[in-house]
């Protein structure tokens, strides 16, 4: 790995670069590295929410831990943070999926404050009161109330145990207004979430409204879509690439 490369590494993953590894590890290595997290366009910490999503959907145990990791260990990502995100994670992955997530940050988190020395701290815990209204009417209103908004289309009926239970109570009622990420944070997670999961409906929808809203930028979209392509794959890069070019195209003849 030559040195701007190797530099970058130690700055994203607060460890030096490893040895031993093939030509096929070295290439990639120096890709991510010398090209992609150094480039402008896209914070480090936007970079890593992608990344980790990411590798949490792979479920391959020593990346997780490793982003995890570093994620904490640099303060791009705080754990009450990177708790939210495996919440969020849950909601368009999967629970099983997040529930192994949610083990390495465990893990990272101990092997943290191992290196800072001092008591190990237990983790926070927000309160009842952080966690919005508990009435199931008002709290349905506010969930479609907030399914417009990040989503900027009407909010589905209440006719199914899916929407109502589900969408309107849970996803929008409760977790995209939950504390600890904004709702920028939220769509980088949500974006890359759906991605790997190849969901037509879900990826126009985000991809879309991510967009639309200006939360993120065009230029951001394709950084965000290029460090997807670096921690999943070509296919599934390709399907939000053309999916945010069609949209922003849709959102330049509107705007002409």
């Amino acid at each position: 790995m030559d040195e701007a490369a190797a530099r970058t590494y130690r700055d994203v993953m607060m460890a030096d670069p490893p040895g031993g590894l093939s030509a096929v590890e070295e290439a990639r290595l120096e890709r991510a590295f010398g090209e992609v997290w150094a480039r402008p366009g896209l914070g480090r910490r936007e970079r890593r929410l992608v990344t980790i999503t990411c590798t949490a959907f792979a479920v391959t145990p020593q990346p997780i831990i490793d982003h995890t990791y570093a994620a904490m260990k640099s303060g791009d990502v705080t754990i009450e943070e990177l708790l939210e995100v495996v919440l969020h994670f849950a909601v368009y992955c999967g629970w099983p999926k997040a529930s192994n997530l949610e083990m390495y940050v465990r893990q990272s988190w101990a092997q943290v404050q191992e290196e800072q020395g001092g008591e190990p701290v237990p983790l926070p815990q927000r309160s009842n009161d952080e966690l919005g209204d508990n009435d199931w009417e008002r709290r349905l209103q506010r969930g479609a109330q907030e399914f417009a908004d990040v989503n900027l289309v009407p909010a589905p009926g209440r006719d199914t145990p899916y929407q109502h239970a589900g969408i309107l109570n849970y996803v929008f009622g409760h977790v995209w207004q939950r504390p600890g990420l904004s709702r920028r944070d939220r769509r980088f997670v949500t974006v890359a979430s759906v991605g790997v999961d190849e969901a037509p409906i879900p990826i126009r929808s985000h991809v879309g409204s991510a967009l639309k809203s200006g939360d993120i930028t065009k230029t951001e979209m394709d950084e965000l879509i290029l460090q997807f392509r670096t921690y999943d794959n070509d296919r599934r890069a390709d399907v939000l690439q053309a999916t945010a070019d069609a949209a922003w195209a849709e959102l330049e003849a509107a705007r002409a």
